[in-house]
């Protein structure tokens, strides 16, 4: 093992010791390559670093300060006031002393600790045998304790940390999983602490990477799987909410809470601690296993497109949003891309704390650094795309906002359903028309909005508000109901009726039948199209969304084609106020980001917003608020990102980290 002696208080050189000799003795095989620092000081550093890291405002002998690596076994410091004052009353000399404390601290470093009576003999009979070896007599022979305060061991948690890491399918390796998902979760709207995700993944990264005994990949895989049902859960706990909004579902539905968080648990599990399971599973060098987690991490990111309907929520890049050019380098390489840098630091920043002295991981953190300046330079170009746009002759789009109870549009009688929707209907004319300084071109409501089925192409709402009409309405044909939006001109006819076709499991279909029952069966429409509204200013295109279809990349605007925006018309009333009402909306920044689109969000309870082309929420309207908002769309243009496509970013990022993984290896044979 190698030493280095670190002479701070210059008293010290007077003692002649051999730290090197008294280190290795202490020192088990397995740690015969580590390397240890012991730095010599005085009271004065001593008592300052033991207020600082133990609370203990006075000096003490030794302080230990284990670092939780193979390599840089880690830091001991040694009073020579203390340890001179100790010999003294021991009546030994400072050398033997200082022997003592050398080993005491060498044995803390290796997880050694004394704070039971168990674990101080076990490391009193150690401390007994090394000191015979090396010429000295028994410390312990009078009773004399090294720190009976434990204050000379604040690496002492690290250490137990360490230990608990060890013990490969132990009870706190599970916990240390779960925990470390928990608090990944909380890098997301409404909290965007991204340094929690930070320190969830890098530890659970962490975790996965010390453990060495080989086991299957499906006993990886269960090792792992804590992390992403945990990380499941805490994200998505919130979409059992909507059991209880209305009374009569949960009545009905309350019973399958427990198995719905289960169940979210469950499926989260299997899916997001994959990336982990890879790496525990296929052993590789510190270097190319960072690519290879980050590659996998994106692959699941790519897969939640598809698997069980798809529900690609909260990808990694959402924690920047508070950063919008870190942001805005997704209008390049989409949420896939800066998911795969984010990851990427992450990953190989603690390969380097790990392994200080791996000059591949440095290659490779230094790669996804540049990476990540390259995307924050084009989100930088992309925000200054929309600037200078000429404002003239925009439609004025009006988005109105309901924001009435979920419980209100659930009539217990016919007539009570009728006289609601008459009032229902008078409400809707009421918002749109309270603003009387402009009229405009477009009044936009959410989505099932309109209290009556559609069954023809007549909509006399839009005839009484004399302009035309965007709204949410359920749709009946062929003896199928749709989740629909219209589009009805001012004379009071449909001109378009476009169809939700990604539609929500358990909520609006049943998956598996009538094993689990569903609120509604409805029919998926034909997918993606662009709609066009002749307005007074010119024709305005937009790209129909309903609810979270907007969720999915590459999913609303086809043949390449730039509208003028995209239309969301969503409810979140079934949420409240609920982490998933702002993560939604950030989904909506996302894809406006990706596409290079302005959206025009209708939330019937919240948050409407228009969403400038790089993200920026230009006006909105909070929960809960009823009335209307009126604004512009600008600045739309085809972004990188949507040129190139999902898939075609997909392969490109797996062929890089193929490249960079070989590159990497062959660069560690001369490392």
């Amino acid at each position: 093992m190698k030493v280095y002696v670190n002479i701070e208080n210059k008293n010290w050189k007077k003692y002649k010791i051999d730290f090197e000799k008294i280190a290795n003795a202490a020192v088990s095989a397995e740690h015969k390559d580590a390397e240890v620092s012991i730095t010599l000081v005085d009271d004065k550093t001593i008592r300052k670093l033991n207020r600082e890291y133990r609370g203990f405002d006075k000096p003490t002998n030794v302080l230990s300060f284990e670092l939780g690596d193979d390599v840089l076994l880690g830091d001991i410091f040694i009073s020579l006031d203390t340890v001179k004052k100790e010999a003294d009353a021991e009546n030994i000399s400072v050398s033997e002393h200082t022997a003592h404390m050398i080993v005491h601290g060498i044995l803390h470093l290796q997880g050694f600790d004394h704070l039971t009576d168990q674990e101080a003999k076990i490391m009193e009979s150690k401390e007994i045998k090394i000191l015979k070896k090396l010429g000295y007599k028994n410390p312990y022979a009078d009773e004399d304790i090294v720190c009976c305060d434990e204050s000379c061991c604040p690496g002492k948690f690290i250490t137990k940390l360490k230990n608990i890491k060890i013990r490969e399918n132990g009870f706190w390796q599970y916990v240390l999983y779960a925990v470390f998902g928990g608090i990944a979760s909380f890098g997301f709207a409404p909290f965007y602490l991204w340094m929690l995700f930070t320190l969830g993944v890098g530890g659970a990264y962490y975790l996965t990477i010390k453990q060495t005994k080989h086991v299957s990949f499906m006993k990886s895989w269960l090792i792992t799987f804590p992390f992403g049902a945990f990380y499941g859960m805490f994200m998505f706990w919130w979409v059992l909410n909507s059991i209880y909004v209305v009374p009569e579902l949960a009545r009905q539905f309350a019973i399958w809470t427990i198995p719905g968080l289960l169940g979210i648990g469950l499926i989260c599990g299997i899916i997001l601690s994959l990336p982990f399971a890879v790496i525990r599973y296929v052993k590789r060098k510190p270097a190319p296993r960072a690519i290879l987690f980050t590659a996998t991490w994106m692959f699941v990111l790519w897969l939640r497109e598809w698997i069980f309907t798809g529900f690609p929520w909260n990808p990694v890049s959402n924690i920047t949003m508070h950063f919008p050019m870190v942001a805005n380098s997704m209008a390049m390489w989409g949420a896939l891309g800066l998911t795969f840098v984010i990851i990427g630091l992450v990953a190989s920043l603690v390969e380097i704390l790990k392994n200080k002295k791996c000059k591949s991981c440095w290659v490779i953190f230094l790669m996804f650094v540049s990476l990540f300046v390259v995307g924050c330079v084009y989100g930088y170009h992309n925000m200054k795309k929309i600037d200078n746009v000429n404002m003239d002759n925009l439609p004025l789009i009006r988005i109105v906002q309901p924001a009435e109870s979920a419980v209100y549009k659930m009539p217990k009688t016919r007539a009570e359903a009728q006289q609601q929707a008459d009032q229902k209907v008078r409400d809707l004319f009421v918002w749109a028309t309270a603003d009387k300084t402009n009229k405009p071109d477009i009044i936009v409501y959410p989505e099932t909005t309109y209290p009556y089925v559609v069954v023809d192409d007549k909509f006399p709402l839009s005839h009484i508000l004399n302009t035309n009409v965007v709204m949410g309405v359920n749709h009946y044909a062929d003896g199928k109901m749709y989740n629909s939006m219209v589009v009805a001109n001012k004379s009071g006819v449909i001109d378009n009726l476009y169809s939700k076709s990604h539609l929500v499991p358990f909520g609006e279909y049943r998956p598996f039948g009538d094993i689990i029952p569903t609120p509604g069966q409805l029919e998926a429409g034909n997918g993606p199209e662009l709609i066009v509204i002749n307005t007074q200013r010119g024709d305005f295109v937009f790209a129909p969304a309903i609810c979270y279809e907007i969720i999915f990349s590459d999913s609303l605007i086809p043949n390449r084609i730039t509208p003028n925006a995209i239309i969301n018309i969503t409810n979140d009333t079934w949420f409240g106020l609920t982490p998933g009402v702002f993560q939604h909306l950030d989904m909506v920044k996302r894809y406006a980001i990706e596409s290079g689109v302005p959206v025009i969000r209708a939330n019937y309870s919240g948050i409407s917003a228009f969403v400038a082309s790089d993200g920026k929420v230009e006006s909105w309207m909070p929960v809960g608020q009823n009335g209307s908002l009126d604004g512009f769309v600008w600045g739309a243009h085809e972004a990188l990102y949507r040129r190139l496509g999902r898939n075609l970013w997909m392969m490109i990022i797996l062929a890089f980290s193929i490249i960079a993984s070989i590159s990497i290896s062959v660069f560690q044979k001369k490392d």
